[in-house]
């Protein structure tokens, strides 16, 4: 008779799937709270004890880990010797492993799990007899996830060799996985000797950034609560691999902000961001920043939509919005569009840790901390003759948290609660400077408008034109050996000028 050896931590599907090997002729053998469940569906099975004439020991730690577990396991039915050494220690041949982990990823997501808690949902057995079935795939059936329990029964009528091995690469796949979550967990240093990340697919994409890439979205077993891979859609067709990226973007700067706040995103930059006593205020701000731009943009807010800001977006075409929540008539005259997306996500709260980004080179991958560093006043120093006004230093304060946030060269004009002209990406600093301020001044509310650089200026010719379009006060780091020049042509025009001693470069 066909033997099959069955211990999940995930009952889903068990029983049917195990009735299922009953009428495919397999004695089933099981452990511990498998066996208690099948029992008590009435079916048919024998304890792993009764197998090994060994009972389970050590609180359940030891169960399957015996040779007439592993050997019957392991026994290449095509090598004669494997067969009579079975034969000659009366051990039974198993041709289907069925198991599931113990939900490590789970547990340590809990609140207030101790570390003893968490070491004793490590898997030890279920691994083990796991990949000796998937080395031995060639004879032996080996099942990890119950979503494929229908697959495997009916390739046990067809004797499916394909799906036979491709079950095998998915457990290693997903027991390197769980091993890499347990690794993370014992020794969480951002950059270890060994990285392994572990990631699973949420959907293939219909392509990539352009049409003929291919491309697939993966998240973390167990994301963020306040990240993309955490959002849920509620309306429009699926996003795509550029929606993601700005989408990420958008909610990265998001963050930055407690007060109402309203993030337009366009190509990984921002073209708007409006803060506000209200949504609505907030809103209004950002759309009036670049009401060009903002057109196909990103839309992230951090508060619940209402009718009033929902009838002004209704108006633009937009990719995505993202919020906390929509009211019922505001989701219902956004819904009217079929194309927008409509995400909810928790943008209202900020995780303590940002954590580390990747970036894929060809043949390598760089890992660095998050760029999370926020200058307030108290961080600037004044290297100019004229002092910044109280109203300057917090507009400078904004502009500064906007700058990070966009391509290098990264210059940012701005209010204290509004962007008015973003440069970002160019080759040349003053190419950044002129863009900014061309879009800044079309904007109504230019007067005292302040600008930031996320670096320093190697001339001075950034703060001559700056000063000839009417900016009275700017930041930036500092450092450059002509520092004296950008400060000097400052003091030439009556400029306020400080520095942070911060460079925030966004390639």
């Amino acid at each position: 008779m066909k033997r099959a050896l069955l211990s999940v931590s995930d009952k889903t599907g068990l029983v049917p799937f195990a009735k299922g090997l009953v009428e495919r002729g397999f004695e089933l053998i099981s452990t511990g709270g498998t066996h208690r469940a099948l029992a008590e569906a009435g079916v048919a099975v024998t304890g792993v004890e009764a197998v090994t004439g060994f009972p389970e020991m050590l609180d359940g730690r030891v169960k399957t880990l015996h040779p007439k577990i592993h050997a019957g396991i392991l026994a290449r039915r095509d090598d004669p010797a494997h067969m009579q050494a079975l034969a000659d220690h009366d051990i039974q041949p198993i041709d289907v492993v069925c198991v599931n982990l113990y939900p490590f990823a789970a547990t340590i997501q809990r609140a207030g799990v101790t570390r003893a808690e968490a070491i004793e949902q490590i898997d030890i057995g279920g691994p083990s007899a796991l990949r000796a079935a998937a080395k031995n795939s060639d004879s032996v059936w080996a099942v990890v996830d119950p979503a494929d329990y229908a697959d495997v029964l009916d390739g046990l009528d067809q004797n499916d060799a394909d799906l036979r091995q491709r079950l095998a690469a998915k457990v290693f796949s997903v027991t390197a996985a769980y091993d890499a979550q347990i690794a993370h967990y014992l020794d969480p240093e951002p950059f270890p000797e060994q990285f392994t990340p572990t990631y699973h697919k949420r959907q293939d994409l219909r392509y990539g950034e352009n049409s003929h890439q291919q491309a697939a979205f993966y998240v973390e077993p167990n994301p963020d609560p306040t990240s993309l891979a955490a959002a849920k859609q509620l309306h429009g067709k699926e996003l795509s691999y550029n929606n993601i990226k700005d989408a990420d973007a958008a909610l990265a700067m998001l963050r930055e902000f407690k007060q109402p706040a309203a993030v337009a995103v366009k190509h990984m930059n921002p073209c708007g961001i409006g803060l506000g006593d209200t949504l609505e205020a907030a809103w209004d701000k950002a759309y009036a920043a670049d009401p060009m731009s903002i057109f196909g943009g990103i839309i992230a807010l951090n508060r619940r939509v209402d009718l009033a800001t929902a009838e002004k977006m209704h108006k633009l075409f937009l990719e995505i919005i993202m919020a906390p929540a929509f009211d019922d008539d505001a989701y219902e005259i956004l819904a009217k569009k079929k194309n927008v997306r409509l995400l909810t996500i928790n943008t209202a709260d900020t995780p303590e840790e940002l954590g580390t980004e990747t970036t894929s080179i060809y043949g390598g991958l760089l890992i660095q901390t998050r760029d999370d560093k926020a200058e307030t006043p108290a961080d600037m120093t004044v290297v100019t003759e004229v002092k910044p006004t109280e109203a300057q230093l917090k507009a400078l304060a904004f502009a500064q948290t906007v700058v990070k946030h966009v391509k290098s060269n990264a210059i940012v004009v701005a209010q204290a609660d509004q962007t008015l002209g973003i440069g970002a990406g160019q080759m040349n600093r003053i190419g950044s400077v002129e863009l900014a301020l061309t879009q800044a001044q079309q904007n109504d509310n230019f007067a005292g408008a302040v600008m930031a650089s996320d670096a320093f200026f190697p001339m001075d010719d950034c703060v001559d034109y700056a000063a000839k379009h009417d900016i009275k006060a700017i930041i930036q780091p500092g450092g450059s050996i002509r520092d004296k020049d950008s400060i000097a042509k400052a003091n030439e025009y009556g400029i306020a000028m400080v520095t942070t001693g911060v460079r925030h470069f966004r390639h």
